[in-house]
């Protein structure tokens, strides 16, 4: 299973995508559209409308590769931004993946003290 490195760069692509578009079709929606290098050591991350399916795109020294995982059940949490492109690290990808909502989470209460005698 892929799990990207933390300081890995990933940038999503935030509207649904075809999932027939395989190597050819990606990549040159990551140069037209995301108006990005495909070939830059990043991860480039679509999703289809249903949100049940994501594929990966990357370049790794002499050609490209492909993840694509579908789930059976569940759907992806995907943010339709009309910010445009977003981009993730490694872990926050790893969550994704994992079904973890990455945009809604909250961070754990700040507690405050005044000493610890």
């Amino acid at each position: 299973m892929l799990r990207p490195c933390s300081t890995a760069q990933v940038y999503l692509y935030p509207d649904p995508v075809d999932m027939r578009k395989s190597i050819d079709g990606l990549s040159a929606l990551v140069e037209a559209e995301m108006d990005l290098s495909p070939f830059a050591e990043v991860l480039f991350v679509f999703c289809n409308r249903g949100r049940d399916k994501i594929k990966i795109l990357l370049w790794e020294r002499n050609g490209f590769i492909v993840w694509y995982k579908r789930l059976e059940k569940q759907r992806f949490h995907w943010s339709r931004s009309s910010e445009g492109i977003i981009e993730l690290d490694g872990l926050m990808l790893n969550s994704l993946l994992d079904g973890l909502d990455i945009w809604h989470q909250k961070p754990h209460k700040s507690l405050h003290f005044d000493s610890v005698l």
